[in-house]
Order: structure tokens, then sequence, then C-alpha cells
């Protein structure tokens, strides 16, 4: 009997001992804050789920998209993202409630523009889903009984683009906001990143598309210009003839935006305000900054055919797009063209400049823009009527560039800013 207990003693201990090896050797399941380990795959997930706040999205609907695309494959993102739009499309148009129908066609809006992002700037396939995309935006907000005026601005042989959101009554009392984007954002996603809720809280919105930008760039063709204080000033100048001289002015400025914006202050005293989230202060470090020594070396000494081969066979998603979008945004032919493109913004000359009330957001952990550029855009400040700054850090969520994927935490600095340097009468 003995024997028996002690038989069956070492079998239950021999039991523990593995199922406690199994469970030391099995992997621990940890949350990831996206599907994907690449940077550049992961940032554009989050920067859709970045428009739930203001009913750009649904995080499952968004997150099936994403289910088994594997980072690097353009086609399968754009696949998944037109299909996940065509989808929320098709439940709009068979929906009755204005406000679902309308939500759901802003949800399509933003699958329908994530889609294109990394196909090439030359895919036939580019032209019908950019129509798609504004297409559902226009519904979406006609069903949802958004007022909004679109309207071309001359310039040049070409003309600009813009839309503008009438606050209710008593935002004449308020700053007008004036949102321009960066080097891929288009005109319509500035409704999610920040017009939205500036309506919400009584603000009208003036959003423009400048050259290198939305449909001035894929149907015109017109690509980026570093004087800014141009495409900024023809706005400007086009909405007081629409609509009037706004009693204030403040000029928001995301990502690329973030030079965009303080450089056309820098030039246009009708601008009150200048905000920057994040800080581009200068193009050339910001596009080298992961670049090795050598790669610049080699590039500095005229071997830029060598270094065209090596790029041409590097697999690095983020920066395979980069240099792509470089080339069809610069209107440049190689990948070191766009390279010293980015040399001429920068801010460092104009700076001083700006005599502006400037508020700037940056994010500990922005893959893209140097942390120590909001320090040098603030030091550089030196003739500002006010410079705030604010850094988000990675446990507030805000930590990723232009504080993607934490639209309340920007947006709760930036109406806290706008009270405190611009009160309402």
């Amino acid at each position: 009997m003995r024997k028996t207990w002690v038989i069956t003693g070492l079998v239950a201990l021999g039991a523990v001992l593995v199922l406690a090896a199994v469970m030391l050797l099995k992997p621990q399941d940890i949350g990831n804050p996206l599907a994907f380990r690449d940077q550049t795959y992961r940032f554009e997930s989050l920067r859709v789920l970045n428009d739930i706040a203001a009913v750009g999205g649904d995080a499952n609907e968004a997150m099936q998209a994403v289910a088994g695309i594997k980072a690097g494959d353009g086609q399968g993102w754009f696949n998944a993202w037109k299909a996940a739009g065509d989808r929320v499309s098709e439940l709009a148009a068979r929906t009755s409630d204005p406000i679902s129908k309308g939500n759901a066609y802003l949800r399509a809006h933003t699958y329908y523009r994530s889609a294109e992002f990394f196909l090439s700037p030359q895919d036939p396939q580019r032209p019908a889903i950019w129509t798609r995309n504004i297409d559902s935006f226009e519904a979406g907000l006609k069903a949802l009984g958004v007022v909004h005026q679109r309207f071309a601005i001359p310039y040049g042989q070409h003309h600009l683009n813009a839309i503008y959101y009438p606050g209710p009554a008593g935002s004449e009392k308020r700053p007008l906001l004036i949102l321009v984007g960066g080097y891929d954002s288009t005109m319509e996603e500035l409704y999610f990143a920040g017009v939205a809720a500036a309506l919400q809280r009584g603000y009208s919105v003036l959003t423009y598309e400048g050259p290198g930008q939305g449909s001035v760039l894929r149907e015109q063709g017109l690509t980026f210009q570093p004087d800014w204080e141009k495409p900024n000033g023809a706005v400007l100048d086009k909405f007081i003839e629409i609509y009037g001289k706004p009693a204030k002015v403040v000029l928001v400025g995301q990502s690329m935006g973030g030079y965009l914006a303080p450089r056309a202050a820098a030039f246009d005293s009708r601008i009150d305000g200048v905000v920057a989230f994040d800080a581009f202060y200068d193009g050339y470090a910001i596009a080298t900054d992961k670049m090795p020594s050598w790669v610049l070396g080699l590039h500095k000494r005229g071997y830029d055919g060598v270094l065209e081969v090596l790029s041409s066979i590097q697999k690095d998603p983020g920066s395979a797009w980069a240099v792509q979008n470089g080339e069809w945004v610069f209107g440049v032919k190689d990948p070191f063209a766009v390279l010293d493109t980015f040399r001429q913004y920068r801010l460092a000359p104009v700076v001083a400049q700006i005599r502006a009330d400037v508020l700037i957001m940056a994010g500990a952990d922005d893959h893209f823009v140097p942390s120590a550029q909001a320090n040098q855009f603030a030091q550089g400040l030196v003739n500002a009527r006010s410079v705030t700054s604010v850094r988000f850090d990675r446990a507030s969520g805000g930590g990723e560039h232009c504080q993607i994927g934490a639209p309340s935490i920007w947006e709760g600095a930036l109406f806290d800013w706008l009270s405190a340097k611009f009160p309402s009468a």
C-alpha cells in the first residue's frame, strides 16, 4: 500500500513539474499596442483608429481589416481597406437613420483614404479609390447635416481648394481656426483631426489643401513649395473676400504642417496664433536622422548610383514609402533629390520673424521628428508674443507622431491654450 502511495505521489509531482515547465516555457501573453511590429504599418493602423473619436472608424472594423495583412504588402493593404470601405459604404446606402448613415459614410471615407496609402503614386487603382474617398466624405457630412462650403482659390495657372465650416452663433467672437496638414494628409482628413472638435466647442474652421497635397497634387500635379506664406496667404485673401475679416486667426499645422504653419506666420501679420504639432523645425535633419553617416558621406561625394542600388534592395516599408511619397510630392526623380529638397524646409532662417502666440506640441516617442526639434523651435522664437510647449509621454497615449491615437489629449491642450490666449468677448 505504502509503495502505491509513493508511486502515486511521484507521478503527481512529475505532472506538476511538467505543467510548471510548460507554463514557464510558454510565451507570455503580453499586450501589444497594435498588430504590426513594423513601425509604419502599425502607425497607419493607429491613424485609422485615431478617427474613431470623430466617428471616422470603428475599432473592430479596423482590426478585422488589418487581420492577415503582411507588413510591406501594399496591395494587400489596399485590398483589405477597400473591402472594409465597400462593406461600410453598402451599409450606409441601406441605412435609413440619417445619423447612422452619415457615420457609416465617414467610416467608409477613412477606410478608402487609408487604402491608397501604400500604393505607388502611378498606380491605376488610385484615382477611383480617391473618388470614393471624397464622395463618401461628402455623403457623410450631408447625412449628418454638417454645414460646410467648398471654394477654390486662384493660384497662378492652378487653383487651391478649401472647405469652410462655419461655427454656431457666437463663433464670430472666437478666432477662426485654419488647419493645414503635411507630407501626406488630405483636406478631408482634417475634419477628424480638429474640425469636429472645434465645431463642438463653438469655433469656425477653415481647412485647405495647398501645393503637394490632396487633389491639388493628384489632379493638377502641383507640388510642394517651401515659401508656404504664398499659398496660405492666397487662401486667407480669398476667405476674407468671401466671408469678411475674422476677429482673430489661429493657424494650426499638423506633421509637416508644423513647418508650413510657422513659415506662413513668419510673413503674415494677420496670423495671431500658430500651432505646430509636431514641431517640424529642420526638414533635412528629420529626413537624415536615422540615416548612417557613411550613406551621407557617399552622397556628398557623388556616389548616388551606388546608393540608389542599395536603396532599391532595402526592405524597410517606412523608408520605401517615404522616398516614394517624397518623389511624388516634391516632383523629383530619385531618393537623394528628396533629401536635398528637404534642405529648403527649415525654420531657422525665419523663426525670429514670428510674432504671434505659439503653441508647440510634441510626442516623446515620435518616430518621425527627432525630439530635439521642439526645443530648437521654442528657443528660436525670440520675438513671439508667447511660447507654450507641451510634451506628451508614452504613458499618456500621446507619445506618437502628431499624438496619433490620443486626439482627446492634444485637443484638450489646444483648446485650453486657445481659451487662455484668445478669450471670447
